[in-house]
């Protein structure tokens, strides 16, 4: 064992220097591939985010003009069609024949969403869209408010299947006074097919906040804190997954979906409004991520080839290793005795504790004798008189009352063999398997066989069990060793009591629990209760074991035996056991 560890010592040394030369190098190569990286990372990340930005600006800008164009060239319109000769005649007169006509052929040059003229009561008296006509508008704020206004009226109302419309109204008036109201309906949704195309996202809000334009559909009618709150269940994890696979730490303006996103903002010239878009850095990542991984290649075929150099060194190292492998089966071969031996001795200690168990039934049983021969001899001289008495009236010619004796003789025989039989069995060793055992029966045939020490000594016995069946998987036997050696150290604790008492209370819950309490001294020492050979009986009245062997078998049979103090004085001793349901004993 020695010459082998100090040849392995030996060559650490010489290989020591070299290996330590290598590792010193192979660290500095790590770190400065890291410093590089880094570098590389926050730099890049810098300025790819800047140009991210501009070209975010630009875009905003361009949106921003093009709708505000959108609004100029179609708030005009009204202005112009007010003024038609043939829509003002038409309203005077009240032939809207060719009305319709008219309105479709402004529509396409102008670019409008619809065209639609309402006559003084405000219905709709022609329209680019058929479906229109007939229409009341009455009440509608861009027909009350153009009748109101002098000028071009802006109206900005939400639709039914969503969305919002934008009009143009304003009042047609004539020689005898208003007539009615043209109104111009913009299309400003095209600019949302538009934006949906891109990879931003864009929001355009009124004067409230309001947003009315988005190239998300469910954040119209919202504002924009409330619009960016509603993001699905799992963004909380995504944002968690793809904060902790960032190279560098962008400073986010927000959080879009769980993504971390640029917010640019500018205002739009018309009426408050103002437009905001939300740029993810999913571009800035993928370009600072692809240098990085031509980085990252580099450095690792230097790493390969300082490995592929220091591999050359391993034919040394495998000689050791196959020295230190041979030592270990040695030892394995050695623990794998001591194992075989242990495992022997467990078999004999678990022998020796069996037989110890069934000493201390044989030392209980040995305590009962005289209390049993008392209870056996009180029915022997029974028996005697019994036969005296027949033998007379056999005589006396009376068989009938000689019967009647016999039949008396013979269920004191019956007697004699149930307590006989119930010391055979509670005397025998067990099942080597469990079953599944009724612990109001176990208790019922326990006190049977106390039963004559218990008379003799005059013990009031209490019972309190439930009506329906406690089942237990265990050996009755062991069981029955258990409550006998509870009950007789009841029994022992009540013999200097005045009015000696032991109750015995069986219960049913998510386990089976027996109690048994007397009115005793109590116990001094909880602590060493279970020990063996620990006692507080008189010497010669036992040895210790019976507490100890009652909790060794409680153990193996998946429960646990405490003990403790009562409050009105007396030991309160209680069993507690895995309860036998029937699924339990399906799978049994």
């Amino acid at each position: 064992m020695k010459a082998p560890a100090q040849q392995g010592r030996k060559i650490w040394r010489r290989g020591g220097p070299l290996s330590w030369r290598g590792r010193i190098a192979l660290a500095a190569l790590v770190a400065l591939a890291a410093a590089v990286v880094w570098i590389t990372n926050v730099f890049l990340t810098e300025r790819f985010t800047e140009t991210t930005r501009n070209r975010a600006e630009v875009r905003l800008a361009l949106y921003s003009g093009n709708l505000v164009s959108e609004l100029r060239r179609n708030a005009i319109v009204p202005q112009l069609l007010a003024r038609d000769p043939a829509l003002i005649g038409a309203l005077n007169s009240g032939d809207y024949t060719q009305s319709t006509q008219r309105l479709m052929s402004f529509v396409d040059e102008i670019g409008a969403a619809s065209l639609m003229l309402l006559d003084r009561e405000g219905r709709a008296v022609a329209a680019t869209d058929r479906a229109r006509l007939g229409s009341t508008h009455r009440t509608q704020p861009y027909f009350v408010e153009a009748l109101r206004a002098s000028g071009t009226v802006f109206t900005t109302l939400p639709r039914e299947a969503g969305g919002y419309r934008f009009t143009y109204s304003r009042r047609v008036e004539g020689q005898a006074g208003t007539l009615g109201a043209i109104l111009v309906e913009v299309d400003l949704a095209k600019f949302e097919r538009a934006w949906s195309g891109i990879s931003d996202a864009v929001l355009v809000t009124d004067s409230e906040g309001t947003i009315v334009l988005s190239t998300e559909p469910r954040w119209r009618g919202l504002t924009e804190a409330e619009a960016l709150k509603r993001e699905p269940p799992l963004t909380a994890i995504r944002r968690a997954v793809q904060e902790a696979v960032d190279w560098a730490t962008i400073p986010a303006d927000a959080y879009l979906e769980g993504q971390a996103v640029m917010r640019m903002e500018t205002r739009i010239p018309f009426r408050g409004w103002r437009m905001a878009s939300f740029t993810t850095y999913a571009s800035v990542r993928d370009q600072v991520n692809a240098v990085l991984a031509l980085e990252i290649m580099a450095f690792a075929i230097l790493l390969a080839g300082g490995f592929y150099l220091l591999s050359r060194k391993t034919a040394l190292r495998m000689a050791l290793f196959q020295r230190e492998s041979a030592e270990l089966r040695d030892l394995n071969a050695r623990l794998q005795r001591e194992i075989a031996e242990r495992e022997r001795m467990q078999e004999s200690l678990a022998v020796a504790e069996q037989s110890l168990q069934q000493s201390s039934k044989l030392a209980v049983l040995g305590e009962m004798s005289a209390a049993v021969s008392h209870e056996l001899n009180q029915p022997l001289a029974a028996m005697k008189t019994y036969l005296a008495g027949a033998r007379l009236l056999l005589r006396r010619n009376r068989p009938e009352e000689a019967a009647t004796a016999f039949h008396r003789i013979d269920g004191l025989i019956e007697r004699m063999g149930a307590i006989t039989r119930q010391l055979k069995a509670y005397a025998g060793k067990g099942a080597e398997t469990l079953a599944p055992v009724d612990l109001a029966e176990a208790l019922t045939s326990a006190l049977s066989m106390m039963e004559p020490q218990l008379r003799q000594g005059r013990v009031r016995v209490n019972r309190v069990l439930p009506e329906a069946p406690v089942m237990v998987m265990g050996d009755r036997v062991r069981i029955e060793q258990v409550i006998v050696n509870l009950i007789r150290n009841a029994f022992d604790a009540v013999k200097t009591a005045p009015e000696p008492e032991i109750d015995i209370l069986l219960a049913r819950g998510e386990t089976a629990v027996l109690t048994v309490r007397d009115n005793g001294a109590g116990i001094e020492d909880l602590t060493a209760l279970f020990e063996p050979f620990y006692t507080t009986k008189a010497p010669g009245d036992g040895v210790g074991l019976g507490l100890a062997i009652s909790s060794g078998i409680v153990s193996d049979l998946g429960g646990r035996l405490t003990a403790r103090n009562a409050e009105g004085g007396g030991a309160v001793f209680e069993m507690q056991l895995p309860i036998l349901t029937e699924d339990t004993r399906a799978a049994e």
